[in-house]
């Protein structure tokens, strides 16, 4: 022990006439836990104080020898007392109980003394030497087996062997729990069914009795009462200024047994056989019991919100002191009503920030206690998966701290799978010291304020799913956004083959699902999607972003001139008001407008109705939604129309468009069917389509060609067989000029691709565009055929084919029926580009912007898309699918 300095005390010892003042200098050790100190009789006798040291052992002081004072013995501290005086009883309690308990230095005089008069005044709730334990009263514990009389020897066994050093120690713990009756000797002539051995456990030179009750434990009937989740019930202390934790002494030695349980409850050793009177610490059902326990004592309280409890700690928490008061009065109360002793040792009274079940908490915020984290850092690296998993459940219970917690351990949770070698790799280490990073420098969370927004941050990827529950809150007079938890789990097999947005949403749905702030609280919570303006490697639909403006909830005025935004154009409402207002003038839709209203008292009036409207409505295939009149069939529901000039406008865009690409009849009257209706619909796209100058100049006669002598292969999947062939002597278009389009179609879907290119490319040109710009969308192929152009003939082209394991077929010379797909595709783009662009270069559409025949691809190729096939019936579109390539199939094939 070092010395740190020294302080002058002045001792008083009583006098009836006048006390004697002794001033003391005292020399402070480092580490020094006595609580004595010892003045010599030189030293008291220069104050005139002589000590006798006959059998009562007394003192005088002064010249008055008659005066005796006595001393009291105390096992904590020696007391100096009047012969004919007692000290006053809360002065006792102060000094002897109070002592032991922590209380917030912050407090005033008179605030101390208020909680110090209502402690005092509920004395009886806090144990003693005299009273160190409390016998609960109205909650007795029972044990039923899941078992009859006779019971097995699994449950009746010997007692362990022991050493002479065990022995000594058992006998003194059996010793101390029989003088705080816990444990009681089972007399020679009672009849003994199960009997548990016991063993001693050792830690750092001190010993433990454990009881072996896995046998009991096995055949005993579960209860499962849910103990409360720690993370989410410190939310409470929400505003919190002043917070008390307590502790039950012993907690569950405090539980009365009833007589069946404790003739369960019997234990032998060396000694004999002794039977619990009250609960030990390792029985099944012993933490359900006392947490369902606790719950029915104090109902009103937790139904408040304001009492946090978990198991045998009690925490109590208010935004006043004198509402403090009030309610630590309601506490200890009820801890006297039902017998209960509360350890002043582990009290701790109206703190503003403590430590309490492992966190630093606070009416504010809510943190990782160090110490509790620093035992567990200090620790080598695991070496087994018993100590890795010991490791990741210590994590885990802080999980709301760490952000992507799930991404972290991704790697060793997969360690402590059963069928896994146990091996720390380079990346499972760099894991380890990540997630022990991560609890040594957690940030701390604030406690929720459910008055205020809360904002949700979500990402997902392919390591899995991560949320941080933000919220902005005033700390010392200023806004401050922080981090309420963090939320994360790895995502599953079948998940991992989601696409970015259906990720996302799988994202925020999980979300929303289990945050238990968002699940009662959903009312308060504004979501907001960051669009992805920082990062710029992702996915189109990540990258959409919203003009910065105020108008949009995520707006960082910093960034608002780095940020311009995407306009979207609104749908108008001016067509949908030309519909209304012809109803008004067409009979059978008046009519019908009328009928399908909730309120219609003259259902007579359908007989009014048209033959081919009557038929119809008698079907129910008309439906009112926004005062608009809706057909219905089979599988869609579409508006119906009456007025020529409507009928007509719908007629051009799904034929006329650059959209619609001046297609055949029979695609303009799929797309007429997904859009509109009116009676005689089919015979009026005929007769519109007739009319189409456009169309009937730039349509060509086709037909099947006979003479193929090998039939081709019907394809198993999209982008097995790909066709491919130039469009060349095409005007220059784009902003580089093409002159020239590769024509790749599926023919599996019948999907098109058509990708500009300049007709001097080389074959190397040609290659590294479908590796560039095909191969990540399709896959490898494995047959292309094309027809001998130079550009397919190449050696390079050739073993570019054989690398992927794709089998070349070309056709003969002039025999351009075997690439027949690819011609015919070819011929129907030149029809759609020819009806744009025939009477000159560029096409203007209504909003004045120019196309030429290179930007006018994208539109077209997603109509031809989106229009039903003939060959099989749907549109490539919905035929739409790409499963994993098979790269083991192509490459023995290559073989």
């Amino acid at each position: 022990m070092k010395p740190l300095g020294i302080i002058d005390l002045t001792l008083i010892f009583p006098h009836p006439s006048q006390c004697v003042r002794i001033k003391v200098e005292f020399v402070v050790m480092d580490n020094c836990t006595s609580n004595h100190f010892i003045l010599g009789n030189d030293y008291l006798s220069i104050y005139g104080i002589d000590i006798s040291n006959q059998k009562d052992r007394y003192f005088t002081i002064g010249d008055n020898k008659r005066q005796k004072f006595g001393f009291l013995n105390n096992k904590k501290q020696i007391t100096v007392i009047k012969n004919e005086e007692k000290i006053p009883e809360k002065d006792l309690f102060i000094s002897e109980q109070l002592k032991e308990a922590e209380f917030n230095q912050d407090l005033t005089e008179k605030m101390k003394e208020k909680l110090i008069d209502l402690l005092f005044k509920y004395k009886n709730a806090f144990a003693t030497d005299k009273e160190p334990l409390g016998a609960i009263i109205g909650h007795e514990v029972d044990i039923i087996l899941n078992l009859e009389k006779p019971y097995p020897p699994l449950l009746r066994r010997p007692a362990y062997p022991a050493s002479p050093r065990a022995r000594e120690a058992l006998e003194v713990h059996i010793k101390e729990l029989m003088d705080l009756g816990v444990l009681r000797k089972v007399g020679h002539n009672e009849q003994v069914e199960v009997t548990t051995p016991v063993i001693i456990t050792w830690h750092n030179g001190k010993s433990r009795m454990v009881g072996d009750f896995r046998a009991l434990n096995t055949y005993t009937i579960p209860e499962g009462y849910p103990i409360p989740r720690i993370p989410e019930t410190l939310t409470r202390l929400s505003q919190a200024k002043f917070i008390t934790a307590m502790d039950s002494l012993k907690g569950f030695h405090q539980n009365v047994l009833t007589d069946n349980a404790k003739r369960l409850l019997r234990i032998i050793v060396h000694c004999g056989i002794f039977e619990y009177l009250r609960i030990p610490f390792v029985i099944k059902n012993a933490p359900f019991h006392y947490q369902r326990m606790m719950n029915t004592i104090f109902p009103e309280e937790l139904s408040e919100g304001w009492v946090i409890i978990y198991i045998d700690d009690i925490i109590a928490c208010s935004e006043t002191w004198e509402n403090h008061l009030t309610r630590l009065e309601r506490v200890v109360q009820k801890i006297v009503q039902v017998n209960m002793k509360i350890s002043l040792k582990k009290c701790h009274f109206a703190y503003g920030e403590l430590k309490a079940l492992g966190h630093v908490v606070s009416g504010l915020s809510l943190g990782i206690d160090k110490n509790e984290v620093a035992a567990v850092l200090l620790k080598p690296m695991p070496q087994t998966k018993k100590e890795m998993k010991s490791f990741l459940g210590f994590s885990g219970y802080y999980r709301q701290h760490i952000k992507d917690f799930a991404k972290i351990g991704k790697s060793l949770y997969k360690l402590c799978d059963q069928q896994t070698v146990y091996e720390m790799t380079e990346e499972r280490v760099k894991a380890y010291e990540e997630l022990k990073n991560s609890l040594s420098n957690s940030p701390f969370l604030l406690i929720p304020d459910w008055k205020l927004l809360f904002k949700l941050y979500l990402d997902a990827c392919g390591e899995g799913l991560g949320a941080a529950l933000h919220q902005t809150q005033i700390i010392n007079d200023k806004p401050v956004e922080g981090p309420i938890c963090f939320i994360s789990r790895q995502i599953k097999p079948t998940e991992a083959r989601y696409e970015a947005s259906q990720m996302e949403c799988l994202c925020l749905v999980h979300m929303l699902r289990w945050q238990i702030a968002i699940q009662e609280y959903r009312g308060n919570i504004t979501i907001v999607h960051k669009s992805g303006n920082i990062h710029k490697n992702v996915d189109g639909l990540s990258r959409w972003a919203l003009a910065n403006t105020p108008e949009n909830l995520a707006w960082v005025p910093q960034e608002e001139h780095h940020i311009e935004g995407i306009c979207v154009t609104e749908i108008g409402t001016e067509f949908f008001n030309q519909v209304k207002e012809s109803y008004k003038i067409d009979k059978n839709c008046h009519i019908l407008s009328q009928l399908l209203m909730e309120d219609c008292k003259d259902p007579a009036l359908s007989s009014k109705l048209d033959k081919i409207w009557k038929r119809a409505f008698d079907e129910g295939r008309f439906h009112l939604l926004d005062g608009n009149l809706h057909h219905r069939t089979k599988h869609k529901c579409v508006m119906a129309l009456t007025e020529s000039t409507l009928i007509n406008t719908s007629l051009h865009e799904c034929h006329n468009s650059v959209a619609a690409g001046h297609l055949s009849e029979d695609r303009t009257l799929e797309r007429v069917k997904s859009y509109s209706w009116w009676p005689n619909w089919k015979k009026g796209v005929s007769e519109y389509f007739q009319t189409c100058d456009r169309f009937q100049k730039a349509n060509r006669a086709t037909g099947k060609r006979f003479g193929m002598m090998i039939q081709i292969h019907k394809p198993k999947s999209p982008w097995e067989i790909a066709h491919m062939d130039w469009v060349t002597a095409l005007p220059p278009g784009g902003d580089r000029s093409y002159n020239a389009c590769l024509v790749l179609v599926d023919r599996y879907r019948k999907t098109p691709m058509f990708l500009p290119f300049h007709k001097d490319d080389t074959a190397m040109d040609t290659a590294i565009m479908i590796w560039n710009k095909v191969i990540s969308h399709t896959c490898l192929f494995q047959n292309t055929i094309s027809d001998r152009d130079p550009k397919f003939t190449s050696a390079l082209w050739t073993n570019l084919h054989n690398l992927f394991g794709t089998k070349l077929a070309f056709s003969t010379a002039y025999h351009p029926q075997t690439d027949g797909l690819a011609e015919r595709m070819i011929q129907t783009l030149e029809d759609m580009i020819r009806i744009f662009c025939v009477y000159e270069l560029d096409f203007k559409d209504y909003d004045g912007f120019t196309h030429d025949w290179c930007t006018l691809r994208p539109p077209l190729e997603l109509e031809y898309q989106t229009s039903i096939h003939s060959s099989t019936g749907k549109t490539p579109a919905m035929l739409k699918k790409v499963g994993i390539q098979d790269f083991l199939m192509i490459t023995s094939k290559r073989t």
